[in-house]
């Protein structure tokens, strides 16, 4: 029996086998799977999202080389969504006074300067003020009318027990005392108003010398912001420009610009933290209370205003700072040591990956922020994944240095 056909169909499968496996082996090259996996059927779809940022190279450590390398796992951590900015700071304008004197006259005296930090009621300047030497002059007059028919009317009354005078003469003397009485209370209150007190009117009426010298006090704590004010200048009540304006100093204004395709983020009453580059390490606390209703039409920017607080009175208007604004409740995120993450020359961002601690592999990352000693991986590794953190930038030199070779 002739075997020749025979032969020839088991060639033929046996060529047919050798076609379709060199197939899948082509096919895994190509597609960047391994034959054994094309083979099994496994998709790609189930591999973690860092598939579309593949590996850029390996390296395989010896044991001594081990130990220049800390692996740890990667972590889930929480990172605020934060909007940055860049601002000055200002006195909040909505706590500052402009002093001016609620009478005319020429200033006589100035007892504050530019900086200076007052008290309430402490006074800041005063004026020869003919207001108040006519009101004083007034109440010198009022006290010696006064006088006059108390004395009258003691007399009076005196003379009316003894019959020597009539009833009506008594009614007359009686209605003088009470209209001398009356006309003191009122320039005792005109002289009040220029804020001198019940024992310096006492004292006036008691000398019968008249002071026209007016002190304006500042109307609360705070600091000096303003001095306009200079010996023998005539002033007028709430004629510009004001000859001091404090401001207080407890809260202070954070004023910044922040990017138009930005602004929606920002709301009333959001958290404000603040840096000063004169105070390193010193973090300020705020809110933000004012976001603008317009846009700049030549910078494109918003207004955001935030009051500040500021307890120990640090800080000075005109002060550069940077705005860390939270906007938005907290991401969960994986995150990487910070010293994980090598920024490699064409400024992508790469990280070590490995799964025995012995066979590392480098891949391309997507970051986020940093906080804590640790920068958020928005893309290309999951929690719980290996990676070396002591030793990343020697890693990426062994390789450097490999492919040179």
């Amino acid at each position: 029996m002739d075997s020749r056909p025979t032969n020839s169909r088991l060639s033929a499968a046996i060529a047919a086998a050798l076609f379709a496996l060199a197939g899948l082996v082509y096919w895994g090259l190509h597609s960047g799977e391994t034959p054994q996996s094309a083979i099994s059927g496994k998709a790609n779809a189930d591999a973690p999202d860092t598939a579309a940022l593949p590996g850029l190279g390996s390296i395989d450590l010896s044991d001594s080389q081990l130990s220049a390398v800390k692996v740890e796992p990667v972590e889930l951590r929480d990172f605020p969504v934060e909007k940055e900015a860049i601002g000055s700071i200002n006195f909040n304008e909505d706590l500052e006074v402009q002093v001016f004197t609620p009478y005319q006259g020429r200033i006589i005296g100035l007892f504050a300067e530019i900086g200076n930090d007052v008290k309430k009621g402490q006074t800041l300047f005063t004026i020869d003020s003919p207001d108040l030497l006519q009101a004083e002059s007034t109440l010198i007059a009022a006290a010696g009318v006064m006088d006059l028919t108390t004395r009258n009317l003691a007399r009076l009354k005196d003379l009316y027990t003894t019959r020597a005078i009539s009833q009506r003469d008594l009614d007359q003397g009686t209605s003088d005392q009470q209209t001398a009485e009356g006309n003191l209370r009122a320039a005792r209150d005109s002289v009040r108003l220029f804020g001198k007190t019940d024992a310096e009117i006492d004292r006036i009426i008691a000398d019968r010398k008249a002071d026209p010298t007016l002190v304006v006090p500042s109307p609360i704590d705070g600091r000096i912001t303003a001095r306009n004010a200079a010996p023998g200048l005539f002033v007028q009540p709430a004629s510009a420009p004001a000859p001091y304006t404090v401001a207080d100093i407890n809260t202070m204004w954070m004023l910044a610009n922040v990017a138009e395709n930005d602004s929606p983020a920002f709301q009333l009453g959001q958290a404000v933290q603040v840096e000063i580059n004169a105070f390193p390490g010193e973090q300020f606390d705020g809110k933000v209370t004012t976001v603008g209703s317009s846009v700049d039409p030549n910078t494109r920017r918003v207004l955001v205003r935030s009051e500040i607080k500021d307890p120990k009175h640090e800080l000075r208007s005109g002060m550069f700072a940077n705005f860390i604004i939270t906007v938005g409740a907290p991401v969960r995120s994986p995150a990487i040591p910070l010293n994980g993450v090598v920024r490699e020359g064409d400024g992508t961002q790469t990280i070590w990956v490995t799964a025995d601690r012995r066979r590392f592999t480098r891949r391309t990352v997507e970051i986020g922020q940093q906080g804590d000693g640790y920068r958020q991986i928005l893309k290309g590794v999951q929690a719980g994944e290996l990676v070396a953190t002591d030793g990343a930038i020697f890693l990426s030199n062994m390789l450097a240095t490999a492919n040179v070779q």
